[in-house]
C-alpha cells in the first residue's frame, strides 16, 4: 500500500521557517500503531492522518500524532491540514478562494476558515473547540526553574506567575523575566521528571513580554520532551490555552483583543501566531487563532 503525503510549514509565510507538519492522505486503512510508527519515522512535532469523515457534510476526519503519542487537538496541524485540503479541493488553483474546512478531530468538530490568494501564503484561522480552564497546580518555582535550566529569580514578571491551564491539552505556563533568560532556557533532564512528568501535561510553555519584533505581544518557547518533542517551533494549542493566562493576569476589558505570539526563534524556525480573545462580562467568551502556511514537499509512503 502506498499513501500520498505532503509537508507544510505552518505559522509562517516563508518555507523553511515556522513549524513543519506532515499530512498523510487516505489513511483510513491504517491502524493506530502504524500511524504512530509513521509519525516517528517522519519525526516532526506532529503528523496528521486524513480519513473519511463520519458525517459526509464535513471535509475530513483527522488524527494527530506526535512522535510519541496521539493527541486530541493541536493548532498547527489543524491550520496546516485545512490549508492543504482547501488547496487540493480548489476547482481552479490559479483563482482566489475563501473556504470553510470542517475537520472531525478527537476534541470535536473544528471549522477552519481558509483564505487562498494568488502570490500570497495561504492563511487559516479557527475558533478554539474548547475554552481554556485552570487545570491544577504546579510545583514550587524552584522546581520549575530547575526543570527549564533557569534561576528562580528569572521566573515571573509583573503579576504573572506559573500556572496550569487546559483546553484539550494541558500546559504549564511559565512567565520568564527577559529575552536573555529565554535564550538560556533548556530542558534539564535531571529535574524535568520531578517537576513536569506524570502530571498529564503536554509540555511547558515559556513566555515573556520582551519580544524580537515590535509587532509581537509575547515571545515564547515550548518544551514537550515527554511526547518526543524536545522543543516546538510553534504551538497553536498552547496559544489557545494561553488566552486563559492572559485573561487571568491582564484583566482584559470586554471586547476583542488581538495578541501576536512569536515562537521558534531560538530554533531558527521563526513563527508568528495570531491570537484573538473575545471577552464578555469579564469572562473569556471565545478564542481564535490564525496563521499562514506554505506547502514544501510531497511524496509517497510505502506501507
Amino acid at each position: 500500500m502506498q499513501l500520498s503525503f505532503y509537508t507544510l510549514d505552518v505559522f509562517t509565510e516563508k518555507r523553511f521557517s515556522g513549524n513543519p507538519l506532515a499530512v498523510v492522505l487516505d489513511a483510513d486503512q491504517l491502524a493506530t500503531e502504524q500511524m504512530l510508527a509513521i509519525a516517528r519515522e517522519l519525526n516532526l512535532s506532529e503528523t496528521v492522518f486524513v480519513q473519511k469523515p463520519a458525517n459526509p457534510a464535513h471535509t475530513a476526519k483527522v488524527r494527530i500524532f506526535t512522535p510519541g503519542a496521539e493527541i486530541p487537538f493541536a493548532g498547527h496541524p489543524t491550520a496546516g491540514a485545512a490549508v492543504l485540503l482547501a488547496e487540493l479541493c480548489a476547482p481552479d488553483p490559479s483563482e482566489d478562494l475563501d473556504a470553510i474546512i470542517a475537520l472531525e478531530e478527537n476534541i470535536g468538530i473544528v471549522r477552519v476558515g481558509v483564505r487562498l490568494r494568488r502570490g500570497q501564503a495561504a492563511f487559516a484561522e479557527f475558533d478554539a473547540p474548547k475554552l481554556p480552564e485552570q487545570s491544577g497546580t504546579l510545583p514550587p518555582v524552584e522546581s520549575i526553574a530547575a526543570a527549564v535550566g533557569l534561576l528562580p529569580r528569572e521566573i515571573g514578571f509583573a503579576n504573572h506567575r506559573p500556572t496550569r491551564f487546559a483546553a484539550g491539552n494541558s500546559f504549564a505556563f511559565i512567565p520568564v523575566a527577559s529575552l536573555e533568560a529565554m535564550a538560556k532556557a533548556e530542558v534539564n533532564s535531571q529535574y524535568w521528571g520531578a517537576a513536569m512528568s506524570g502530571q498529564g501535561l503536554t509540555g511547558a510553555f515559556l513566555y515573556t513580554r520582551e519580544t524580537v519584533h515590535t509587532t509581537s505581544s509575547f515571545h515564547a518557547r515550548m518544551f514537550a520532551p515527554d511526547l518526543g518533542v524536545p522543543e516546538d517551533p510553534a504551538t497553536g494549542s498552547a496559544a489557545v490555552t494561553f488566552a486563559g493566562v492572559i485573561q487571568m493576569f491582564d484583566d482584559l476589558p470586554d471586547g476583542h483583543h488581538k495578541r501576536v505570539i512569536e515562537q521558534g526563534f531560538e530554533m531558527g524556525r521563526p513563527s508568528i501566531i495570531s491570537l484573538t480573545l473575545e471577552v464578555e462580562q469579564g469572562q473569556l467568551h471565545n478564542v481564535r487563532i490564525g496563521g499562514n502556511a506554505v506547502r514544501v514537499t510531497e511524496g509517497r509512503i510505502t506501507i
